[in-house]
């Protein structure tokens, strides 16, 4: 099972490489759309993971990912920009799919 990263960050890509997962560069609502639909359905692949300024572009898309694919795993991560607290994303995605708040 691989784990994909979709980034629009060359650095964040770089790093990811380094930790042996590989990914693509998108800056776009439509390229983003287009990667996202072809990593959630290539064999084999069981986590994707987006950073958070994409994920942000077409976000209806990834809730609904999110919340009806059972598999592969999606998961938003913060890139070096990033400006997200984890623990309230943590905590938001627990109350959003479990109902359960923190």
């Amino acid at each position: 099972m691989r784990c994909r990263l979709i980034s629009d960050n060359t650095d964040t890509l770089i790093g990811m490489r380094l930790a042996g997962v590989e990914g693509v560069i998108v800056h776009t609502r439509e390229e983003t759309l287009s990667a996202l639909s072809q990593e959630m359905h290539t064999q084999g692949v069981a986590v994707v993971l987006i950073t958070e300024k994409l994920a942000a572009l077409c976000a209806a898309e990834v809730q609904e990912l999110k919340m009806n694919m059972p598999q592969p795993l999606l998961v938003v991560i913060p890139d070096r920009h990033g400006t997200s607290n984890m623990t309230a994303a943590i905590s938001r995605y627990l109350a959003e799919t479990v109902g359960i708040r923190i």
